[in-house]
């Protein structure tokens, strides 16, 4: 008897000590920074904190009571373009103002990890309000009397697979769904697609991050398409990764395609910069170092650039986690981000001032970016619209100023969950929230509708005469004849 009391109570011991061990493990690492101070031209990147377990710290989606809106920027009004969605995701408007939206969520996919890393990627998709079933629908909304609301609702396409990204010119109409491109004949104003899609170009399928955006060249003669990583940090091999966290272009006449960007882990919204005709994206950086790690963010995107994925970030500093032997002189040629949307933000859909907006001086030259909203940070942070100020020559500057302010409740919950954004035709500003099931409009009504953009221009730099030293160097310490007149 006293040797069974004995082992109970060593059993008992055990279990308690095997409940704090647990709980240490799974209790979640709160931030010791503020968002904001993660965010911006100059962020804080914090000493990494490596996690078997990650800090979860996920909002309940508890979606909106009849009447209840977001609380917007002062000067700013927001009312309820579109309810009753199915998932709503990706937003184009049309040239004559009809909205298009892809009714969508993730394809069933193994996520990169093994067994428990499903497991736990499932439990964390449904707490998200992300466990349902894909619509696979394309939606034409449209507000034909103006006043902000769309009356009408038509279904243009159905049993699409996963789709996400958008674009049209001339008669084409583009969808990427989670594996390929797709065109389709679509005469502007009509509210079904008859025929079958062509597919323009095979993508890599779903991985950890399924969304396809696309985006359409200023010209219509190339298409950009953003696919994400099937990882985290490459740990199921970087075999799965060809083709992944990359930016690529397809040429739409020779159907040729090439990787425009790479180093990119989730590049999500494509814009084009109206005052200096780059191309700008917004990427999901690395989980599980901790929950001031690794600040997202909104950049350009050259021809050839290098954003560092998996093997460093923010241009040099390393991940000791990563597995698979780097490439050689890497650090030497990646880039910095230019502008951090604060780590685990999600930030997504992007848009840029665009002549006949209507936000107000306050918002007036910059970009508008909706950040999806935290799970591997703690507290939760982000859920929420910003505007991000931009110089006159198109260079960002400052902190994200709110223009929707967070959707998280006071206890931790969340109403909704800030997806995609697109201007309509009345030069308000659209905004999709996925879990809430509806579309957003916010415009400054007493706002005059703003100018065009003014496209940056200059004398170009004189040509190297000679590789001498560091080549970033080139313009601090020229060859002397450059700075002869008349020597070029």
């Amino acid at each position: 008897m006293r040797i069974l009391k004995k082992i109970l109570i060593a059993l008992l011991v055990v279990l308690v000590v095997a409940g704090i061990a647990l709980w240490w493990l799974t209790r979640p690492q709160e931030a010791q920074y503020s968002l904001d101070e993660t965010s911006g031209t100059d962020p804080v990147l914090a000493e990494p904190d490596p996690q078997l377990i990650p800090t979860v710290g996920i909002a309940e989606p508890i979606g909106w009571e009849e009447g209840q809106l977001p609380v917007a920027a002062e000067g700013l009004e927001v009312n309820a373009f579109a309810t009753d969605l199915d998932h709503p995701r990706v937003i184009y408007t049309m040239p004559g103002g009809d909205v298009l939206v892809t009714l969508t969520n993730a394809p069933d996919r193994p996520v990169a990890g093994g067994w428990l890393t499903n497991l736990v990627a499932d439990w964390l998709f449904s707490s998200a309000g992300a466990g349902m079933e894909s619509p696979n629908q394309l939606v034409l909304l449209r507000d034909a009397d103006g006043d902000g609301v769309a009356e009408e609702r038509h279904t243009l396409l159905d049993g699409l697979d996963s789709p996400s990204g958008i674009a049209w010119r001339d008669g084409n109409l583009y969808i990427a769904n989670h594996d390929e491109v797709l065109r389709f004949d679509y005469a502007e104003g009509a509210t079904s697609v008859a025929g079958e899609g062509e597919k323009l170009m095979d993508l890599p399928p779903a991985g950890n991050h399924w969304m396809r955006n696309i985006a359409l060249s200023p010209d219509g003669e190339k298409l950009y398409v953003a696919v994400g990583s099937a990882s985290n940090i490459g740990e199921a091999g970087m075999e799965i990764e060809i083709g992944r966290a990359a930016i690529h272009e397809l040429n739409l006449d020779s159907g040729v395609s090439r990787i425009w960007g790479a180093g990119l882990r989730n590049p999500n919204g494509l814009a084009w910069n109206p005052w200096s005709g780059e191309l700008w994206t917004t990427v999901n950086e690395r989980d599980m170092l901790g929950s001031d790690l690794v600040p997202d963010y909104f950049t350009n995107v050259p021809l050839g650039v290098h954003y560092g994925w998996p093997w460093v970030y923010y241009k040099d500093v390393f991940d000791d986690r990563v597995e698979h032997p780097m490439e050689q002189f890497l650090t030497e040629y990646t880039r910095m981000p230019e502008y951090a949307m604060g780590a685990h933000s999600a930030a997504l859909g992007v848009v840029f001032s665009q002549e006949g907006t209507r936000m107000g001086d306050k918002f007036a030259q910059g970009a508008f970016i909706a950040r999806h909203g935290s799970w591997n940070r703690y507290p939760p942070a982000g859920y929420d619209v910003v505007f991000v100020a931009f110089d006159e020559r198109g260079n960002p500057h400052g902190k994200p100023v709110p223009v929707l302010q967070s959707f998280l409740t006071q206890d931790g919950k969340t109403h909704g969950r800030p997806t995609w954004v697109a201007w309509d035709a009345t030069g308000a500003l659209l905004v999709s929230d996925d879990t809430g099931n509806r579309i957003w409009r916010v415009v400054n009504p007493a706002a005059t509708p703003i100018a065009a953009p003014v496209r940056n221009t200059g004398a170009r730099l004189p040509p190297r005469r000679e590789l001498i030293g560091d080549p970033a160097r080139a313009f601090e310490e020229p060859p002397e004849d450059l700075m002869v007149p008349g020597s070029f």
